[in-house]
């Protein structure tokens, strides 16, 4: 399931911060969630110097960010996705 995110006025770290730990809050593992970030969010998050280099990793030729995967490009639109139901 794609969660659906309006207008943002938050930076891109807070806006998706806010919803992992939501979904988080909600049962879904970090690891079974995947960001799907336009190259501006990606570029937006990358430059955010308010971020502890903590938040954001790149192991293994993969991006995290606070252990989510992020997924760069091919989308029009950024979200969080994981899954539903059991």
């Amino acid at each position: 399931m794609k969660s659906q995110s309006p207008q943002r006025r938050a930076t891109v770290a807070v806006h998706f911060r806010s919803e992992i730990d939501k979904v988080e809050a909600a049962g879904v593992a970090r690891d079974d969630m995947t960001l799907h970030l336009t190259l501006n969010d990606v570029s937006q998050l990358r430059r955010d110097r308010s971020l502890p280099v903590a938040d954001i990793s790149f192991t293994g030729g993969v991006m995290r960010y606070l252990g989510v995967k992020v997924e760069q490009g091919g989308v029009p639109e950024s979200t969080l996705n994981y899954p539903t139901g059991a």
